[in-house]
């Protein structure tokens, strides 16, 4: 529980309608898109910098946790107060600063909608590539938390490649800034890439700088269906051997066509076993010739069917299938268990075999969708409340099958509490040592989003 002097410092440092504690808004506070849940004391939404350190500096010196939350869209419990405390929320720091056409850069508050800022450039002929499937409602700050990827990864990158700096304010309450406003800065450590992808373990970010490119003058989207879902994990790999290298590449599986196909009530696929979506991007005459080489090397692949997307509502159809794919699987079954593994892109047709045989050892039915162009493949377990157990093995052997592989147990989704059990599978006790030092240096108290990452942070 939240002691009244501490509930009125912090109303006295946010103002009354800063602070909420009501039942409510507590709730709608308490989870993210894993469903796990954990109340918080109380919900303090700043406008400023300065009334973040405030409230870190007060934290610190009382000792209680404070959880920073985007939106809540996480998908390994990041942003779920675990250990109760404060959720620090910036829907009220949402300001598009500055857009620098020159020098193609923009300055964004933590609170920003992703594809707000998207549509902003783009209506000034300038392109943000960071493209996570919730770009709706996804916030910027929560992005650079998970270093967020995306369907367009594979051509251009995630989060940390566009974050040229920072402001950050320290658990401790001190305001740093890192990085620059230019392409090029090594002064000193990158404190820039160490806060990307942290989690909200390290610092509490405030104002985002990120670099910006040139619009693509055209985009063409192919889709493509296949007998097996084998069939179309080679058929991705041929295409990228091609030395093309697509703006989207996603795999898509059978369970999960139908699911979507369900959901949206429409026949996207005619029955085949499994769908490639590519998309080439750059000036037309290029996408052009890239477009119609991919169709050649699909077909030679084995699909049975491939057909170009119109660049309007057709193409916006198909994307929102891909989009939808993750609430249509909830009408299979209750619940799920999404992990977001990744291998070397010549192994996804190995992976989806092993994790073929561990759903039929286990009886499970295990749904695989996401981004073959990277090999970022989102395995999704369905379960009921009686697969628990055993869904739990299974996800241990998939990270197993998916660490001798060469590949890592999260691609885009982050550690928090839904992984960190496994983290010691893939990081050695010396790497995991000079983690918790680096956390314990930043943080000595362990106030800021205490209980993510590490089962033994303290």
């Amino acid at each position: 529980m939240l002691d009244p002097a501490v509930l009125k410092e912090l109303k006295r440092i946010l103002g009354a309608d800063g602070v909420s504690t009501t039942p409510e808004e507590l709730v709608a506070y308490s989870y993210d898109a894993t469903q796990r849940e954990a109340l918080p004391w109380a919900v303090a939404r700043p406008q400023t910098v300065a009334q973040v350190s405030q409230v870190l500096a007060f934290a610190n010196r009382e000792r209680f946790p404070v959880v920073p939350r985007g939106a809540g869209t996480g998908m390994s419990g990041g942003s779920v107060p675990t250990q109760g405390g404060v959720v620090l929320s910036f829907e009220r720091m949402n300001r598009i600063l500055e857009i620098d056409e020159e020098n193609m850069i923009a300055v964004a508050e933590p609170g920003v909608v992703t594809g707000d800022l998207q549509r902003e450039v783009e209506s000034r002929g300038l392109f943000y590539p960071p493209d996570p499937a919730s770009h709706r409602f996804c916030t910027l700050g929560g992005n650079v938390a998970e270093c967020a990827g995306g369907l367009r990864a594979v051509k251009y990158g995630v989060t940390k490649d566009y974050v040229l700096g920072l402001e950050v304010v320290l658990p401790t309450g001190e305001i740093i800034t890192t990085g620059a406003r230019t392409a090029k800065s090594v002064a000193g450590y990158d404190l820039t890439k160490l806060i990307v992808g942290s989690e909200g373990t390290l610092g509490v970010v405030t104002k985002i700088i990120v670099k910006l490119l040139p619009l693509p003058e055209s985009v063409l989207t192919l889709s493509a269906f296949f007998r097996s879902v084998d069939d179309a994990a080679r058929a991705a790999s041929k295409v990228l051997a091609s030395r093309i290298i697509p703006r989207a590449l996603e795999l898509i599986d059978q369970a999960a066509l139908r699911a979507v196909e369900n959901y949206l009530k429409e026949d996207l696929s005619q029955g085949a076993a499994a769908m490639l979506i590519v998309e080439v991007d750059g000036p037309a005459e290029t996408t052009e010739r890239e477009s119609a080489r991919v169709a050649d090397i699909l077909t030679k692949a084995g699909a049975t069917r491939v057909q170009s997307a119109d660049a309007g509502p057709e193409r916006e159809q198909l994307w929102k299938a891909r989009r939808s794919i993750s609430p249509a699987l909830y009408t299979i079954k209750p619940k799920k268990i999404n992990e977001d593994i990744v291998v070397p892109r010549s192994r996804i047709a190995d992976i989806l075999r092993e994790i073929n045989d561990i759903a039929k050892h286990y009886d499970l039915l295990i749904v695989n969708f996401g981004h073959a162009g990277d090999g970022n493949i989102h395995t999704n377990i369905m379960l009921d409340d009686v697969d628990l157990p055993k869904a739990g093995e299974a996800v241990k052997k998939i990270f197993a099958a998916v660490l001798r592989l060469g590949g890592s147990i999260t691609g885009e989704h982050g550690i928090g509490i839904s992984k960190a059990p496994y983290l010691p599978m893939e990081l050695s006790p010396d790497a995991l040592s000079a983690m918790k030092r680096i956390k314990q240096a930043l943080d000595p108290n362990n106030i800021l989003n205490p209980g993510k990452i590490f089962l033994n942070a303290e």
